[in-house]
């Protein structure tokens, strides 16, 4: 008979339960960033978040006494299995103790609430989709994570895949530099596309209203057309985009937030952020007055950005246009905000083109994250 308990989340105190467990785990780990409690609040809220129109999501808890030992969430994302065509569940915010048993008894408990609703296969983690956090970290603890990549210990690898998990793909990240990226041959190839495709490159505007409303329509658009090839892309609707819009823009720079068009047309786009994890780091208590305490004191203490998304329309890529705005957002990112390190995060390890113009910049390939997929066992 187990010492633990395994149960749904019901009610705030469950669920602050389930957000704060992670104090226990992490506390001594100097490289784990405290999430924002607030934030987490947020994007676990199903009536605030729109990603909840089309999806369900059951949360549970496993408990030994009154301590909180891990967690799971179960994800039923509906958009993605009617464009996939596929009956894939998901799991997420995956977190435990490094005991075997209550990693298999909260993957167990997921599965049958996902078999329970028609799924076939369990892929994870996403957090709680891929248009949000995704990936386990597998290499690469040497240092903190970048704003809005996941963090874990290294025996988690362990936990998923003794229970029956096997890799379905992996997601790069890139540590890039001012002297890597600026190269003779990067510096020419983007000249050359300037000039041939009659190329500029702005900064989206976030004022007036109705500016950064129009603008975050064109960004909208873009993704939705340059991704959707991609493996497991699900559109972002409106509301979604909306969504993560008003949140990325709390913290984003203008001058980061690039638009290229093509002989006055919109084709292409990317999105740098400041790492701010190298302030919020510091806020171990996770509340939203100690973040901006620590924003506002070490905002400019920041040295690198992550290029977090960088997408052109397909009818418009293998043209050079990614290059161009790789160059562009590399150089703002070091002559305009004076970061001495980058991340380009992340790259599907099977998507030639990105990854080829990642080398082409000396990126060096410095943290590797890992989706897992497992046949759902309807016994």
């Amino acid at each position: 008979m187990s010492d633990f308990t395994i149960s749904p989340v019901r009610g705030s105190s469950d669920l602050r339960s389930f957000i704060t467990m992670v104090w226990g785990l992490y506390r001594e780990d100097l490289n784990w960033v405290p999430p924002i409690i607030a934030d987490r609040k947020k994007l676990l809220d199903v009536e605030r978040n729109p990603f909840y129109r089309h999806s369900e999501m059951e949360l549970f808890l496993a408990r030994r006494g009154k301590d909180v030992v891990g967690r799971i969430a179960a994800v039923v994302n509906r958009a993605h299995n009617e464009t996939h065509g596929d009956s894939v569940g998901f799991f997420g915010f995956f977190e435990c103790i490094d005991d075997q048993s209550v990693a298999n008894a909260l993957f167990a408990a997921a599965e049958k609430w996902l078999a329970d609703r028609g799924m076939t296969v369990v892929r994870g983690p996403v957090n709680p989709s891929l248009n949000d956090e995704a990936g386990l970290l597998v290499e690469g603890f040497n240092d903190p994570p970048q704003i809005l990549m996941t963090y874990n210990p290294n025996y988690y690898s362990r936990l998923i895949e003794s229970y029956g998990f096997r890799k379905s793909k992996d997601l790069l990240a890139y540590r890039l530099t001012r002297k890597g990226f600026l190269n003779p041959k990067l510096e020419r190839v983007q000249a050359l596309v300037r000039q041939r495709e009659g190329l500029t490159v702005r900064a989206a505007q976030f004022r007036p209203r109705e500016a950064f409303q129009r603008d975050v329509a064109i960004l909208k658009e873009i993704y939705n057309a340059a991704w959707e090839p991609n493996w497991g892309f699900v559109k972002m609707t409106d509301e979604e985009f909306a969504f993560l819009a008003a949140d990325l823009k709390q913290v984003a720079d203008p001058d980061l937030v690039l638009i290229a068009e093509r002989k006055g047309v919109p084709v292409g786009f990317a999105l740098g952020l400041p790492d701010i994890n190298q302030a919020l780091i510091y806020n171990r208590r996770g509340g939203m007055l100690g973040a901006g305490v620590a924003l506002l004191t070490r905002r400019k203490k920041i040295t690198r950005g992550r290029i977090l998304v960088l997408g052109v329309i397909p009818e418009f890529q293998r043209l050079g246009i990614d290059a161009v705005l790789y160059y562009e957002i590399g150089t703002r990112m070091t002559d305009g905000h004076g970061y001495t390190e980058g991340e380009a995060s992340w790259i599907l390890e099977d998507n030639v083109m990105m990854n080829r113009a990642a080398e082409m910049m000396n990126g060096e390939v410095y943290k590797r994250y890992r989706l897992y997929d497992k046949t759902v066992n309807k016994n």
